[in-house]
């Protein structure tokens, strides 16, 4: 039977009504109901006052308001979980020992979150130290990971962070970003060559470039951020809603890269419409930073609901195992 969890307090009609929504429920339904007077509580009278009723069941939370009808399809998901659950557990095959694969479903269950730390850190890592080993004259294994990084970059010498040079970056003239030499100034390239800007790695003068560029070093910089955050909240926080994504995370990245693209397509239609424009570093790095944190805000909460039902059958299935 499911287990409801209701925070109320005394006085609130919105809670009386969802109180005798969950009874007219009940045979369709059934529940067990904990009602939780959050006045009792004075952190939950902080955290939810502004938000009462409140309706937990199992991973599935709703805020004030919600309908009846509303009530009815998230206790209907909530049935059709547990008995999936159930199902799921009753078919796992019973040996006489726990297999390597049931402790590593274990493993990663309980780890999962520092996994996906790790291998972001290194996915950003690496370009980093293609520039140090350019630096440290250990050139064959810098090339390596700047060739690794190409198919995933456009790795565009104008649009790169650089270690070791006088500059962090050094943008087209087009992006006018004054006390900067441009890109040209500083290399003696010429900056609308893109096959030379994606192939030129630097020199002891400009620096050596890091191996993703600009945006994607603040997309993967901020989701390396976020797992962090998420780990040290206790897994706490809720997913971002997906219009916010679009809002913080889609919306401003698409508006800055798609306006620099259309307006460097050279179409004589759009060229009074969307005058020549090139991004700058500050613009790259705000705009992928947004995308990337909001992105991993949405996503990871939902991954830890699910590695939460993975760990729990997990669970089960090794203790049924040792016979525990």
């Amino acid at each position: 039977m499911l287990t409801v969890t209701l925070y109320t307090r005394p006085g609130c009609h919105l809670c009386e009504q969802a109180l005798q929504d969950l009874q007219a429920l009940q045979a369709q339904h059934p529940h067990r109901l904990q009602q939780i007077n959050i006045e009792d509580d004075p952190a939950l009278h902080k955290r939810l006052l502004e938000k009462i009723p409140v309706l937990e069941v199992g991973p599935f939370h709703k805020e004030a308001p919600f309908t009846r009808a509303e009530l009815a399809v998230t206790l209907a998901a909530a049935s059709d979980r547990a008995a999936a659950l159930a199902r799921l557990d009753a078919a796992s095959p019973i040996k006489n020992q726990v297999s390597t694969a049931d402790r590593l479903s274990l493993w990663l269950a309980k780890n999962y979150l520092w996994l996906v730390f790790v291998l972001f850190g290194l996915y950003i890592g690496l370009p980093f130290l293609a520039p140090v080993l350019m630096k440290a004259g250990f050139t064959t294994p810098a090339r390596i990971i700047y060739t690794a990084y190409s198919p995933l970059c456009h790795q565009l010498g104008f649009r790169s962070f650089y270690l070791f040079g006088e500059q962090p970056f050094y943008p087209r003239a087009a992006a006018t970003v004054p006390g900067y030499q441009t890109y040209s100034q500083a290399t003696g390239e010429d900056e609308n060559d893109l096959l030379s800007a994606r192939r030129y790695l630097g020199s002891q003068a400009v620096g050596y470039k890091v191996a993703l560029c600009e945006r994607d070093v603040a997309i993967y910089g901020a989701i390396v951020l976020f797992t962090l955050l998420f780990a040290l909240s206790g897994r706490r926080l809720r997913p971002l809603h997906w219009a916010w994504w679009l809002i913080l995370g889609l919306g401003p990245i698409g508006l800055d890269g798609f306006s620099q693209l259309f307006s460097q397509l050279n179409l004589p239609f759009l060229a009074s419409l969307l005058p020549f424009r090139e991004s700058t570093p500050t613009l790259r790095v705000i705009t992928g930073g947004l995308f990337g944190f909001t992105s991993a805000w949405f996503g990871l909460p939902y991954m830890e609901e699910s590695m939460r039902e993975s760990l729990t059958l997990a669970e089960k299935r090794i203790a049924r195992l040792s016979g525990k």
